[in-house]
């Protein structure tokens, strides 16, 4: 269930701009705030007074980099992004917009001038800086763009509404708030689905900009992919005349059952659309033309409903149609595809031993060669000159700006929150290979408390991961972040467990049919092992996780043996029957549970069901804080309610924290500040 600056010239500009806006709160610009670090410990409110980097874009002749920046208002509960412009070393940080409402999608329409979206309308601004001039009008908001490389032409995604189900039924009744539903896939994430986006193509010029040609026009599809799809899911061709983009081309219970999307063609002057990858039964997605515009590369999974597969790299010959698994020899995934100048290489991004990387494959003899290596994971990829830069975060470091030279040399560009992480005692994070119980390596990331004392023992925290097949890497998080228990004074546990990426095709499979079996039993190799290290209290041990770590951590109460005084679920499947006829990606539920509990005669499903945690509350004898937002379709909030409810009723020390405002995360700065402050407060009444 898989989706991120000290300056001196930026704070003289941000301090004039501070002095001068109008203290309205739809008008009142937000800037980077003024924070005092105490003891170099980092807070909640701290954490959410760090610049979060957005969208960035090269210029065409490689010489400066455009991005956003968010900063937030706690107190106002919002955020604002503006717009930056660079060198390409990093050097001359110019802020190019101050507004009141966020800038986004920086698209360089040549080396002097950038468009990008404001209040979801298409603008431009002269990359030495100026006022922002609009040049679309659309009546429906543009969500994303890009330009055509011959920059005559503009892609976006804008949303269409979906047709009312038997609209006769609601003739004179414009009040009523009732909807009729004969099909699934009504909702998805934590929308109700009312519209869908599709694709555009319009002519373009930097004086006005008028409603595109539909790309999907009459299909009831959405492109890009929900929920979190973007433009990366489209690719033009070198000509500007082709665009390449991926869809999954079904409705109702089709959709909700299958993750079949695939590649299509679209011809700009014939408005004809080809099929692609058809017969290819996984995801298809992103794909990349080749520098000639012969071949196309795209990101392929291989199994229809299984959201987790293995990532390969496969390539199009368009004059042949003929098709190439790239990646067959290399056990990992391969995603945000980059041609190589001379079409000769693809470089993608892979993960591999909680670390994500830059790699290289050879077109010529198929090798794959690892370019960075490093604590960290990077989450863009960009040519810069003979060089790369990508977007880099570390377990201790927020996402920023970094270059990468052909044999791994990185520098950093980009120096956002430089300045306050200087401020801040962060805890040291070390990688521990430990056995399992069937012998095999795990690894572990262990994070040691701020302010760390040899001399003294620490309380500890097992976190249990979501997805369930999502990397426990060297992330930074704005909920799971690792250095904000730290900072609590614990020690992080941190197992990649079986069920994640990164340690090969079986490892990460191993966990789909068997939620209840080996992946727990790694849970328990990692506290064990951690709790027998002198600086490690193993009678204050707590354990928490969301999403499919919140299952665990409701599994694991029932099954611990009295390891843990403490627990704090987030998120989690309680009753997996309930869930299975709750959750609006059925084929999520299908692959991994193995089916519906009807089916008796399905072993691998009767086993998931058997180990349901609800089948285990008899067992619960320790204290369990439960959190849950009201708009999450993916694991409702009715799951967190059960699990409190059984707490209660067992006499079992328990706390509810909802929200009614959220989804499967928590994006509101006060929500999240309560998020924090109460993770932190659970954990010290039971634990210190």
């Amino acid at each position: 269930m898989k989706l991120k600056l000290s300056y001196p010239i930026v704070a003289v500009l941000m301090a004039l701009i501070a002095t001068s806006c109008v203290p309205n709160k739809d008008t009142a610009i937000i800037d980077k705030p003024v924070v005092s670090v105490v003891n170099g410990q980092l807070t909640p409110e701290i954490l959410w007074a760090f610049g979060r980097l957005g969208g960035m874009a090269v210029s065409p002749d490689q010489q400066h980099i455009a991005y956003t920046v968010t900063y937030y208002d706690v107190a106002a509960n919002k955020g604002n992004a503006e717009m930056y412009v660079m060198n390409a070393d990093g050097s001359n940080v110019q802020r190019l917009t101050t507004t009141a409402k966020s800038e986004s999608n920086p698209v360089w329409i040549d080396d002097y001038t950038l468009a990008y979206l404001y209040q979801g309308q298409v603008h431009i601004i002269l990359a030495k800086g100026g006022t922002g001039k609009q040049i679309s009008t659309f009546e429906r908001p543009i969500e994303e763009f890009s330009l055509s490389p011959d920059r005559t032409k503009i892609l976006y995604a804008a949303t269409l509404d979906i047709p009312r189900t038997q609209p006769q039924l609601f003739e004179n009744l414009d009040k009523t708030t009732g909807r009729v539903i004969e099909d699934l896939s009504y909702r998805h994430w934590d929308s109700w689905v009312d519209e869908y986006p599709h694709l555009f193509v319009a002519d373009f010029n930097t004086q006005q900009l008028t409603v595109g040609t539909d790309l999907l026009a009459n299909e009831p599809f959405e492109a890009p992919m929900r929920p979190f799809g973007g433009l990366e899911q489209t690719g033009w061709s070198p000509d500007s005349k082709t665009i390449a983009y991926s869809c999954r081309k079904k409705t109702g219970k089709d959709y909700a059952v299958s993750t079949n999307s695939d590649i299509y063609l679209y011809d700009l002057a014939s408005k004809s659309t080809v099929n692609l990858t058809d017969g290819m039964p996984g995801y298809d997605m992103n794909p990349r033309f080749s520098p000639d515009g012969s071949l196309i590369a795209w990101e392929s999974m291989e199994r229809d409903g299984y959201e987790a597969d293995q990532v390969r790299l496969f390539t199009l010959d368009l004059a042949t149609q003929s098709k190439t698994y790239r990646t067959s020899h290399y056990d990992s995934d391969a995603t945000n595809l980059l041609w190589s100048a001379d079409g000769q290489s693809i470089y993608f991004l892979s993960p591999w031993h909680a670390s994500v990387d830059i790699y290289k494959l050879d077109l010529a003899t198929n090798e794959v060669v690892r370019i960075s290596n490093g604590f960290h994971e990077y989450t863009s990829l960009d040519q810069l000159g003979n060089d790369f830069v990508g977007i880099r975060m570390t377990s201790a470091m927020p996402p920023e700006i970094f270059s990468v030279s052909p044999t791994g040399v990185e520098q950093q560009l980009s120096h956002i929150n430089t300045d306050l992480l200087s401020q801040l005692k962060l805890g040291k994070i070390e990688e521990r290979w430990i056995k399992t119980t069937d012998n095999k390596d795990m690894l572990v990331l262990v994070t040691y408390p701020y302010n760390y004392d040899s001399s003294k023992v620490y309380p500890a925290l097992l976190y249990c991961g979501g997805g369930p097949q999502s990397m426990v890497g060297h992330f930074w998080s704005y909920r799971w972040n690792f250095q904000m228990m730290s900072a609590g004074g614990y020690v992080v546990v941190a197992p990649n467990r079986r069920g994640l990426p990164g340690f090969g095709k079986a490892w990460c499979e191993q966990i789909s049919g068997d939620y209840g079996g080996q992946n727990m039993k790694d849970y328990l190799s990692a506290i064990d092992a951690l709790s027998k290290e002198r600086f490690v209290d193993a009678q204050r041990l707590g354990c928490t996780g969301a999403s499919y770590g919140g299952f665990s951590v409701y599994w694991l109460a029932g099954h611990h043996n009295k390891r843990f005084k403490a627990f704090l679920a987030h998120n989690g499947m309680f009753n997996f029957e309930q869930q299975y006829l709750e959750t609006e990606e059925l084929w999520f539920a299908n692959w991994d549970l193995g089916g519906p509990y009807w089916d008796k005669n399905n072993k691998i499903a009767q086993n998931s069901y058997a180990n349901s945690p609800h089948k285990f509350v008899d067992k619960w004898d320790t204290p369990l804080c439960v959190i849950h937002s009201e708009f999450d379709y993916r694991i409702v909030a009715s799951q967190g309610m059960a699990a409190f409810n059984a707490a209660q009723l067992r006499n079992i020390p328990s706390r509810y924290l909802y929200f009614s405002d959220e989804n499967h995360w928590v994006l509101k700065p006060q929500n999240s500040v309560l998020w924090h402050r109460n993770f932190l407060n659970w954990f010290d009444t039971y634990l210190k």
